[in-house]
């Protein structure tokens, strides 16, 4: 363990609530890049498999909350730019409506 890895991996953490309470209080994404957001998640899982597999310790804990955080920032992010472009919010199908139909 590293004090180091665990102080990089607090203050990396302490921005992606910010992130996330941001997009929900504003419910805009613009500006959000959802393939650095995947990319970074995906640095994460790599930390918690590296963890898991060669060097178990308690900060395996901040690698999969940080994953965690970014998942929730990017499902967030597809939510309300699906939003933005018309979709039905929530990922429920609009149907369209007939023409003389009540």
């Amino acid at each position: 363990m590293s004090v180091f890895e665990a102080v990089m991996l607090v203050c990396f953490g302490v921005s992606w609530p910010i992130s996330i309470a941001k997009s929900l209080r504003t419910r805009k994404v613009e500006g959000k890049s959802p393939l650095f957001m995947a990319i970074v998640c995906f640095g994460y899982l790599n930390g918690v498999i590296y963890k898991a597999t060669q060097s178990f310790d308690w900060i395996i804990a901040l690698y999969a909350l940080n994953m965690v955080l970014v998942a929730v920032d990017l499902s967030l992010y597809f939510y309300y730019s699906r939003d933005r472009r018309g979709g039905a919010p929530g990922g429920w199908a609009q149907t369209p409506q007939s023409e003389g139909a009540p």
